[in-house]
């Protein structure tokens, strides 16, 4: 909801806006109170403007949707009935309602042009101007609906008017009474729910209710106000949006085409499993039966239909894998070994289904049955990064490098999918080894192992991992290129992965990208930047140096190596990496930042750009999900694992301690975790009931009851 309040003059307005939870309307609540000694006489106008019911219509089809427009204008109420006549059983309506509003309404406009003038726009409309409304009608043309009151205040009065948005449908056999007249029934039901004040807020105490619900399944209490504000409000309100939304509804996707991406859902599920494990339940099922028989999967489906779009392109090599991680931490956070056994098509077709267990199968087998020369997957169109095609060889400036003709190569391979074999791959044998299949297990470790003895011989520069071969079995991201010697995606993965451990490889990897990869706003994704184009590259060195895929800043992979940095215990680094591009942190930089300083960004400009730290395409990015990962479950530490709730704490020195309230698995639990020698890792003692545990792993208790958790960080005797 947003409750927006302005005083100008004397006169004192407040409007609240909101969607109810239970209807498919918007209540706007709008009182104005007149604070001076004398008074007030003012002239109010409302203004909404309709969409024509079909988005792509109303986008390019002019010679029609200028001439369909209907409306009806009734009492202190707006209906849009456009094309209603013909196929369409439903329609929507904007009305008015207060304690006077039949004397208050003036007048009405439901005509675009009549309402703003043929040459201004809605912020000085020409109705406003002239005040009076011209009781227009938008027959044919663009349907609008605004409502003109004319009211007076006298000294402390005040006023308040309820206007509501609403949508509604007819059955088929129903759209008409006997005279003729489009049946608004339901209209008049709708409207009549919040027709006073008093409905209007007990609708929104329930909504507040309902976030409530949702915000307090994880709420952290800590000494940093801009931490608590990121975990408990501005990170889970974006997975949620992020995770119904996708990548597409926004002003940097605009248009109708992209749906739902594979991978990208699957990541956006990591952020919403504790907040809609049903709803999460539900999408994985979905995005499940869009994949196909031999494991591959669309890179994107519509979420209506949930039919594959190879239009938008496909072969993206990394795309099943995501499926399983999705699932294993869905397992982790539900204990709903169920969902497995679910039939689920493949290409949503009923005709070829199998268990959601096969799918995991054949994502597994899909990557270790197609890799290249050095032994590592192939990496098809691309991997994560859209961007690296190193099989399409572009060279015209029209085509989309999602959808150009592809080689059917057999050579460019990936580190970062081997990377996420071999850490997705531990998740898919667990998960084997406790429903019973022991030698399917045993074959998953076998490759899993071939896959990590793969990265170590060929995808190890020395220093830090490499990124790909390419179509000539040319290195990508190794100390060899003249430009984009290393890249961010494979030392955050394949150090999560703990591939070379025991060489510490990952420690290296993670202080070269320290040293070559970290800014004032984050890391960028690859160094130095590419200075021009590169066919064998692809999209990657189209962008401007320091933008996008080009050395920018891509915020997704960031958390990526916050993980990782705390696996390794270094907690300084795990807080700095998640603090950069953070955007609570960010809000003194705002006038560069230059978007919202409460949602993360999908991008902010690199070291080589020329406005370093601005950033763009906020809101619907992958970072949130993942962001929201690596504070909860590694910074934080309180991890989902099948036998429980982990408590491994990774926090910058000097830290006190903090307290999380967390839901898992139908209990609440309230988990203080105290800090007094000042550590960055370690826990010494847990106690849950004031019981103490035998190691910092909770039990699931699933008795819908609260518990109380204490943690003691801090190192062992034998090595304080």
């Amino acid at each position: 909801y947003s409750w927006i309040e302005s005083s100008h003059r004397g006169l004192k307005a407040d409007i609240l806006f909101f969607v109810p939870t239970d209807a498919n309307s918007e209540v706007q609540m709008l009182t104005l109170e007149n604070t001076t000694s004398e008074v007030k006489k003012i002239d109010l106008f409302s203004c909404i403007e309709f969409c024509l019911w079909n988005a792509l219509q109303d986008m390019t089809n002019f010679q029609r949707n200028l001439s369909v427009g209907e409306v009806e204008v009734e009492e202190s109420t707006i209906y849009h009935v456009t094309e209603y006549r013909e196929r369409r059983n439903h329609f929507a309506f904007y009305g008015v309602h207060g304690a006077s509003v039949s004397a208050d309404l003036v007048g009405y406009d439901t005509d675009r042009e009549a309402f703003v003038g043929l040459d201004n726009g809605f912020e000085s409309p020409q109705v406003v101007a002239a005040g009076q409304s011209t009781d227009s009608l938008a027959i044919g043309w663009s349907p609008i609906a605004s409502h003109h009151l004319r009211l007076e205040l006298k000294p402390g009065a005040q006023r308040t008017y309820i206007f509501l948005l609403g949508y509604v449908e007819n059955e088929p056999d129903q759209k008409w009474t006997d005279s003729g007249a489009v049946k608004k029934q339901k209209a008049y039901t709708l409207s009549e729910r919040f027709n006073s004040a008093v409905k209007v807020l007990q609708a929104y105490d329930a909504l507040r209710d309902a976030w409530e619900g949702l915000a307090s399944r994880f709420s952290l209490q800590s000494g940093d106000e801009k931490l608590n504000r990121m975990v408990n409000i501005w990170n889970p309100y974006q997975c949620l949006v992020t995770f119904k939304m996708g990548r597409s509804a926004s002003y940097f996707e605009s248009g109708i085409g992209r749906g739902l991406g594979f991978r990208d859902t699957n990541q956006d599920l990591l952020g919403c499993m504790h907040l809609v494990p049903e709803q999460t339940r539900r999408r994985i099922l979905d995005v499940a039966s869009t994949q196909k028989e031999d494991g591959s999967a669309y890179h994107q489906y519509q979420p209506l239909t949930k039919r594959g779009n190879d239009a938008i392109g496909s072969n993206f090599n990394d795309d099943p894998l995501w499926l399983i991680l999705a699932v294993s931490a869905y397992l982790k956070e539900t204990g709903d070994w169920g969902v497995l056994d679910e039939k689920v098509p493949f290409d949503h077709d009923p005709a070829r289904s199998a268990s959601l267990f096969e799918h995991l199968q054949r994502s597994m087998r899909h990557v270790a049955e197609n890799r290249g020369p050095h032994g590592l997957p192939l990496i098809g169109r691309a991997d994560w990064n859209d961007c690296l095609n190193l099989n399409s060889f572009s060279s015209d400036p029209d085509e989309s490098f999602q959808t150009a003709g592809i080689k059917e190569g057999r050579t460019a391979e990936s580190v970062l999918i081997a990377g996420m074999f071999v850490f997705i791959g531990r998740e898919f044998i667990e998960i084997c080894r406790r429903t019973g299949r022991i030698q399917l297990a045993d074959e998953a470790e076998r490759e899993v192992q071939d896959m990590e003895q793969a990265v170590l011989v060929n995808g190890w520069d020395g220093r830090w991992f490499l990124r790909a071969y390419d179509d000539t079995g040319a290195k990508v991201g190794g100390s060899e290129c003249a430009e984009g010697k290393i890249y961010v995606e494979p030392q955050g993965f394949c150090s999560m992965a703990g591939i070379g451990q025991a060489q510490e490889y990952p420690r290296q990897a993670l202080d070269a990208v320290h040293k070559y990869l970290d800014t004032d706003h984050g890391l960028v994704l690859l160094h130095p930047a590419y200075s021009r184009y590169y066919l064998n590259l692809g999209e990657i060195s189209s962008y401007p140096e320091g933008y996008k895929e080009n050395a920018g800043i891509f915020c997704h992979n960031n958390p990526w190596v916050t993980i990782a940095e705390a696996m390794l215990g270094r907690g300084e680094r795990a807080f700095n990496t998640y603090r950069k591009i953070c955007p609570a942190y960010r809000e003194e930089l705002a006038k560069l930042h230059r978007t919202e300083p409460y949602v993360y960004a999908q991008m902010i400009a690199g070291k080589e750009a020329v406005r370093p730290g601005e950033a763009k395409n906020s809101w619907l990015t992958g970072t949130a999900a993942w962001n929201f990962v690596a504070v909860s479950q590694w910074i934080l530490g309180i991890r989902p694992e099948y036998d429980g709730l982990r408590i491994d704490p990774c926090v910058p020195p000097g830290w006190d301690g903090f307290a999380v309230r967390r839901m898992f698995r139908g209990t609440s639990y309230r988990i203080e975790v105290k800090n007094p020698q000042g550590v960055t890792k370690g826990v010494v003692s847990i106690s849950l009931d004031g019981r103490l545990l035998e190691e910092n792993l909770i039990p699931p208790m699933e008795d819908s009851t609260l518990h109380t958790v204490e943690v003691i960080m801090g190192l062992p005797e034998s090595e304080s």
